[in-house]
């Protein structure tokens, strides 16, 4: 690995899992390898299997194991740590450690996506914030732009800030096309955040149309 990136949200459902496939495209125009880990997952489809976990395996360039990937699958879409505590299954900080240095021999950029927002809890004392910093990788923040996202943006910024990791960059999703002021909103948060915006993704275009529009920090 010679790039490695956890990718967080400003909240749920903004599109992390959209953007990390948009980074592993772009990664792929700039001819490296990449793949990403999805550590832990909630939520599984008719054959038991997981949508953004799915996606993207189909968006890497390279192959790896799927328990490697995901090592944390649980099937009710609800927060982590009640779904793990509901199946007896804790989430392990080495567990996810142990995938993570399993995968990272076998691309030029890892991309691990977080869950939920960034503090979501994974248990009583561990969090989505706690996993990256284990990890040690710098962040590149989803913002989700709607209403509201200007302070969602910089509250999470201020945090990982205190957590003492890097802020990599930011990448605009407009999950609301009609969002008013969606260049006023934009404008400020590229002078309020303290890192690089890497792309603007527009609403309705598929990730590898949106990995042509981003570029790695």
């Amino acid at each position: 690995m010679k790039q490695g990136y956890f990718i967080a949200g400003t909240d749920t459902e903004i599109g992390k899992t959209f953007s990390a496939c948009a980074l592993l495209h772009a990664a792929r125009r700039q001819g490296l390898s990449a793949l990403a880990m999805k550590p832990v997952a909630a939520g599984t489809e008719a054959d038991g299997d997981n949508d953004d976990v799915r996606r993207l395996m189909a968006a890497a360039s390279v192959a790896a194991p799927r328990d490697l990937v995901n090592p944390y699958l649980f099937a009710p879409p609800i927060a982590p740590h009640i779904a793990a505590a509901e199946a007896g299954r804790p989430i392990k900080a080495a567990v996810i450690r142990h995938a993570f240095q399993e995968l990272k021999p076998l691309a030029e950029v890892l991309i691990v996506e977080g869950v939920g927002g960034w503090r979501v809890p994974l248990g009583d004392d561990f969090d989505a914030a706690d996993l990256a910093r284990e990890l040690g990788l710098p962040v590149i923040l989803v913002v989700g732009m709607r209403l509201g996202c200007i302070s969602h943006a910089l509250l999470t910024a201020e945090s990982i800030a205190a957590q003492g990791l890097p802020l990599a960059g930011w990448v605009a999703n407009r999950i609301d096309p009609a969002m008013s002021r969606f260049e006023e909103n934009l404008a400020c948060l590229e002078r309020a955040l303290p890192a690089p915006l890497l792309g603007v993704i527009p609403h309705g275009v598929d990730a590898a149309a949106a990995g042509d529009l981003l570029r790695l920090p």
